[in-house]
């Protein structure tokens, strides 16, 4: 199992949206994260920053994820939340999201 955590920028102003949009997450997208092989997903918010977490039990990441971005409702996701985040700089090259790297983790 791979677990993930990254942060990303809301816009202030795109906030209600952007946690009214989480609160009914559209069916077909929820269906591409577990075909993916994500499980335990989970986005958390303090002030302007968005910080998630998620655990990957698959055995292809890279043809996962790619997966998921070729996934049409899920561009059609990403397209109506992109406009509404912030990305931050320093983030590796071709994420939108910053991937932090693992500090400490116990069972």
């Amino acid at each position: 199992m791979r677990r993930v955590a990254s942060v990303i920028g809301v816009d202030p102003a795109g906030l209600e949206e952007y946690e009214r949009l989480h609160a009914d997450v559209w069916p077909t997208v929820l269906e591409r994260i577990a075909a993916s092989n994500i499980v335990n997903y989970s986005i958390y918010r303090h002030g302007d920053v968005l910080f998630s977490y998620f655990e990957y039990v698959g055995d292809d990441w890279d043809a996962d994820m790619a997966a998921m971005a070729a996934d049409p409702e899920t561009q059609r996701w990403w397209a109506v939340c992109k406009p509404l985040q912030r990305p931050f700089d320093g983030r590796a090259e071709g994420d939108w999201w910053m991937t932090l790297p693992e500090v400490f983790h116990t069972d």
